[in-house]
Formats: C-alpha cells, structure tokens, sequence
C-alpha cells in the first residue's frame, strides 16, 4: 500500500460552490450529535469547540487540497460522555493522543507501521467503521415515534439522495440541510428567541497531575490504536482511492492531527482527529476538493463567535432524522473501498478485521486482522504445495 502522491495535494485548485457546500455537510451526522454530547456531559465550552475545529477545517482545505475532515476523537468522545470526566482530563487526552502522534510523523516512524499493515486489514478496518457509522445513523432514526421528525422523513431523506445521487454534483446534502432547518423551527418556532448574541471568549486549560493521569488511562491508551489506524492510515488509502495520484502522505496526516491537538486542547478545544468517515461522506455529497472544508470553517467561526456557547441549542435541537441519513450514506460510502479486496486470502481478512470492528473495537479488529493474516503467510510459507 503506498501513500506517495504524484503531485502535491495543496496545489489542487479550490472550488467554492454548490457541490462544494453540499459536500461540506456530509460528516454533520458525526460532528453535530458527539460535539453537543461533549458540550453537555464534559462542559466544554461550544464558542472554542466551534472556533478551533473552524480553524483547522480551513487549514486542511488549503494545505491538502482535499476534502479532509475536523473530526472528534472518537474514543476519547465516547469515554468523556458516558462518564462526564473534567473539561481538564479531556484536555489532557487530546494533548497525549496528539503529541505521540506528532512524534510518530515527525520522526517518520508513522511510515513503518503504515508499511507494516496489510492492505486488505487497512480495507476491513474501512468496512468495520463503515457499517459502524451506517448502524448508528440507523440507530439515530428508529427509536423515535412516527412524527415528522422520524423515519418517514428519514426514508423521504434516503429516497431524495439516491434519486439525486444519479445527477453528478447535485448538492443534495445542502438541500436535506437546509430543509432541516425549516424543520426544526417549524417544530421548535421558540428557538431563535433562546439564541444570545457574543461569546466571553477563550478560556486556557491547564490540566492538574491527576487529570494527566486519568487523561491518559482512559482517554489516550483505548484513542491511539484509532487514531493511526482510522485517522491516519486509513484516511489517506481513501484519500488515494477518491483521488488518484493525489493521495496524502501519512507523515504529513500524522503531523496534521498531532499538531490540531498540541496547540488546540490548550485553549478548550476537543480532541480532534482526520477520520475516513467524514471523508468519505464529504465525496459522497459532492466535495471534490479543499473548498468545501474551508467554507465549513468559516461557518464554524462565525457561528463561534457570534454565538458562542448558545449555539448547543442549535445543535440539541436539529432533526436526528436528517442527521442519521447523513450518517447511513457515509457509512456505505466509507465501506466501499472494501470490494476491491481480491481473492478468498483477501477477502477473509477483510471481513475477519471488520467483524472485530463491528464486535469490540477497531485496536480488536486490527489485531485480529493482522494475526490472520501472520496466520495466512505461515500457511503458504511452510503448508503443503
């Protein structure tokens, strides 16, 4: 598997158009439910949220030149809302899971483990997160009642993107976005009275020796194993299969994410990451090149500093329907790449990494994709002819 691009990926032209802010849209599914989770559970502060993940969504759609994702860190996400740890301890997982990464890139050993990993591991480990994402946007739609906001809009949704899906570039994510909107202020008209202008601004964190140490234990340790396999590995295979000749370097993806979270987690960010997800929803939906994520960062800004921690009641209150489609279809579109696997050999490895994706986590699908595929040489080295 190789990651050396035939040209240099910033200077691929930006596009700012239609297609491009349709694109843009196509990781909100991820993005809007975990960021207001994290803002209520962990009380982060949403204006540095918005404002730092701007940033770095304007940054990486200049310097690659591609649609790559501001994502949160998934595990160290899932940890801080199921158990609410400290602004102070997310901090300091982001710092950790960032620095070891940025070390990793720096110093180019990034570039062995990529050259260690099997390509079809690298395809399961795409199949696993894929129908990871496309279960939880199912999830997303069928608990809830049969309203408006529910799974008959949710299958108009569905229906809508497959009927466009035939016309090439037609934004269909900015329609569903902005649809959303009408929704939700149809079903929710009090919202914009509860908005409130301006954000206090900034505020530095700096966290205390136990918050280092929790930080780490259950923050970085279960969000590294994702991290360079998902948002750094993975990330730029797909990069390659969307984009020939272009594909991104894993050296300078590692140093990307390190560098978002050694500077951002000091000032209230979230630890965030590049993931293969959100890329592949982006393409889905129509973004082609860096333009769509810088437009995306501008809105973030804005909406950072124009609102600032009032904006969660935006986030709380747009219809799941809309955002569980998004989901679905990145989702699927992520799991494609893994057709490509050829062979029983391949596509055994394949499906044993994604079961174990699917089963426990992506750091157990990895490990069993990588014993079977030990498994499978030891097997044509020293088996009978």
């Amino acid at each position: 598997m190789s990651s050396q691009p035939t040209q240099s990926t910033a200077t691929h032209r930006l596009r700012f158009d239609l297609g491009e802010a349709s694109g843009a849209l196509g990781d909100l599914g991820t993005f809007v439910p975990l960021v207001a989770a994290l803002v209520a559970m962990c009380h982060l502060d949403l204006g540095s949220v918005l404002l730092f993940a701007g940033l770095c969504n304007v940054l990486s759609g200049v310097l690659f030149g591609q649609p790559i994702p501001v994502q949160p860190m998934k595990a160290i996400a899932a940890v801080g809302i199921a158990e609410a740890i400290s602004p102070g301890a997310i901090a300091a997982a982001g710092l950790l899971a960032g620095g070891i990464v940025l070390l990793l890139g720096i110093t180019g050993l990034v570039r062995t483990v990529e050259r260690h990993i099997p390509s079809p591991v690298v395809r399961g480990i795409q199949l696993g997160v894929g129908l990871k994402l496309l279960i939880a946007g199912i999830g997303m739609i069928g608990p809830m009642d049969w309203t408006l906001d529910g799974p008959i809009v949710a299958m108009v949704a569905a229906a809508f993107v497959l009927i466009t899906g035939r016309w090439a570039r037609f934004p269909s994510a900015l329609f569903l976005f902005v649809f959303g909107i009408a929704m939700m202020l149809f079903l929710q008209p009090e919202l914009l009275g509860r908005l409130e202008l301006g954000w206090d601004g900034i505020t530095p964190i700096v966290p205390d020796l136990d918050q280092w140490r929790d930080g780490f234990l259950r923050g970085t340790v279960p969000q590294l194993p994702l991290t360079l396999l998902n948002s750094v590995i993975a990330v730029c295979a797909l990069s390659g299969d969307l984009f020939p000749g272009r594909s991104i370097r894993v050296r300078s993806m590692a140093v990307s994410v390190g560098l978002m979270n050694v500077v951002g987690c000091w000032f209230g960010a979230m630890p965030m990451c590049h993931g293969s997800g959100g890329l592949a929803g982006q393409h889905r939906f129509g973004a082609r090149t860096g333009g769509s994520v810088v437009m995306l960062g501008l809105a973030k800004i804005l909406l950072a500093v124009t609102l600032g921690s009032s904006a969660v009641v935006l986030l709380d209150a747009y219809p799941m329907s809309i955002l569980g489609i998004l989901l679905c279809f990145a989702g699927v579109e992520l799991a494609l790449p893994a057709r490509k696997a050829t062979g029983p050999d391949e596509f055994f490895l394949v499906v044993v990494t994604a079961g174990g994706c699917l089963g426990f986590n992506t750091a157990i699908g990895f490990s069993l994709g990588i014993l079977a595929a030990l498994l499978i040489g030891a097997r044509n080295r020293f088996g009978a002819p």
